[in-house]
């Protein structure tokens, strides 16, 4: 079965299918392949530090090597905080009904996206699409499989079609005018490594 994208909204419940857009599909894209003398593929593979061990692509996906050389299976790895305690495991959101809110564009601006996915409507009731084809922007918790972090899902509606944008939201650190900027002293500013231009 499918997942899909389920959002809720003044009573209303839209479900979307939901699939990643691939840079690669929208521009082209091309690969670097390396041959041996003999005509063969490379396969690309990553030496540790002390020369211990050679890590082909696909082998820290299974597990990880500890510092005395055992080896442990990712499955038997837990997450834990810096302050050693274990963190909260968010369950995914994928397939089920989560509660979105509006927003407005400059809220939607101050994110930053690390993936989009093309919506397929499923069941788009009368009212959220009227929101979406008007320009509405909303936004939605969204997290795909159970893991410690929830990102944040913008969901928007152009000529193209209905589209996810998710990632994380950015904080901004402003100056104002009354700010003081630190200026030094004159005599305690170092010239020594100034340019003489009458070099040149």
């Amino acid at each position: 079965m499918a997942k899909t994208i389920n959002i809720s909204h003044n009573g209303e419940t839209a479900v979307f299918g939901y699939k990643p857009i691939d840079r690669g599909v929208l521009y082209g894209k091309r690969s670097r392949v390396a041959f041996d003398a003999d005509g063969n593929e490379c396969a690309k593979a990553s030496l540790l530090e002390d020369g211990s061990l050679l890590l082909r692509s696909g082998m820290t996906a299974q597990g990880y090597f500890d510092t005395k050389g055992v080896w442990v299976p990712q499955a038997e790895l837990e997450t834990i905080n810096a302050d050693g305690t274990i963190p909260e495991l968010i369950p995914a959101t994928v397939g089920e009904v989560v509660e979105a809110k509006l927003i407005d564009p400059l809220t939607a601006l101050s994110m930053k996206f690390d993936t989009t996915y093309s919506l397929e409507p499923e069941d788009l009731p009368a009212g959220i699409k009227k929101e979406l084809d008007a320009g509405s922007i909303f936004t939605f918790p969204f997290n795909p499989r159970s893991d410690y972090h929830m990102e944040t899902g913008i969901l928007v509606g152009n000529e193209n079609g209905y589209f996810a944008l998710i990632g994380d939201p950015v904080s901004y650190e402003f100056t104002g005018l009354d700010s003081v900027a630190s200026v030094a002293d004159d005599a305690e500013v170092d010239s020594s490594d100034d340019l003489d231009f009458e070099m040149f």
